[in-house]
């Protein structure tokens, strides 16, 4: 294959997504019913992956797989959509992970059984791969335990070799907010928390102060802040755009199509303010379908919206 864009160093499970209906805790033998429910790509590496091959980057994938149906349909389905699947590493015998994801309007929580999850570790990386990017992303930075020691020294290399690099820490099960964390920040050319996760890294109170702090550690930091729209930050310059108004059908994987439009927008050296607003528009038309995938927007469908 020829050099990826964007290498992905990351997360690839399926979600089972039920919406609508009882979606409370259950307890007691007590039977809820929903609505719907669609078996789709999940993981914020992998729905990252698509994303930016949707947008037309080359993409290769690197991640842990079980050797049972699960990992298949994930390779399937990445390949499917343009992504290259020959770093993932197989792990005959153990079960990939596995995510349901209850999703209600303006809300969703996750039930996650980690399986291969965690596996990922610098030995697995193919370090051709690594050199040859232009663009290194790592998602999940809580849940991939194995790798998470051992990204200081991938970036450096990476920056060794003339690539960028990113980061979408997602959310902390254990809410620590750490792990090696605040170490790595420093190699991170783009940041790319939500609002909460911004908040507790940060240590700060608010949106704006929690820009604020991690723009001292950082590269670039962009923070989806959900109705809020999204703002950015690199050294002293300050970008914000609005929320995009779309028919929602579901949120899931809308902050990895943001982090994806706003890698594009870097990697084509765009101003500030543009790659915030592609990123934006991408989050957004991600929610046009139920799961992370399907409502992915194709470059031509963003430019209609943000103009040329």
């Amino acid at each position: 294959m020829e050099p990826p864009d964007v290498l992905v160093l990351g997360d690839a499970n399926p979600d089972l997504i039920l919406r609508g209906g009882d979606l409370g805790p259950v307890s007691s033998q007590r039977e809820a019913l929903a609505e719907s429910a669609t078996f789709t790509v999940g993981g914020s590496g992998a729905i990252f992956a698509c994303a930016a091959a949707r947008l037309g980057l080359r993409v290769a994938f690197v991640g842990v797989v079980g050797g049972d149906i699960f990992g298949r349909f994930m390779r399937e389905e990445l390949e499917s959509r343009g992504v290259e699947t020959e770093g993932i590493v197989v792990r005959e015998g153990d079960p990939t992970g596995v995510s349901v994801v209850l999703s209600r309007s303006g809300d969703r929580g996750t039930y996650t059984v980690p399986g291969t999850l965690g596996a990922l570790s610098a030995a697995a990386i193919d370090g051709t791969l690594l050199v040859n990017a232009r663009h290194v992303h790592a998602s999940s930075y809580f849940l991939q335990r194995s790798l998470a020691p051992d990204l200081p020294g991938l970036f450096h290399r990476a920056h060794s070799a003339g690539a960028t690099t990113s980061l979408d820490p997602n959310w902390d099960p254990d809410e620590a907010w750490d792990g090696g964390l605040r170490q790595l920040l420093p190699l991170v050319d783009l940041f790319l928390p939500n609002d909460e996760e911004a908040a507790r890294i940060s240590g700060a109170d608010d949106a704006e102060t929690s820009v604020a702090v991690l723009a001292q550690r950082v590269g670039i930091v962009a923070v989806k802040l959900g109705d809020g729209g999204s703002v950015a930050r690199r050294g002293e310059e300050v970008v914000r755009v609005p929320r995009v108004e779309v028919d929602v059908a579901d949120t899931t994987g809308a902050g990895d199509a943001f982090d994806a439009g706003f890698v594009y927008g870097v990697l084509n050296d765009w101003p500030l303010q543009r790659t915030l607003s592609l990123a934006n528009v991408c989050g957004a038309l991600s929610c046009r379908a139920i799961g992370g995938v399907d409502g992915q927007a194709t470059l031509d469908e963003v430019m209609a919206l943000i103009g040329s």
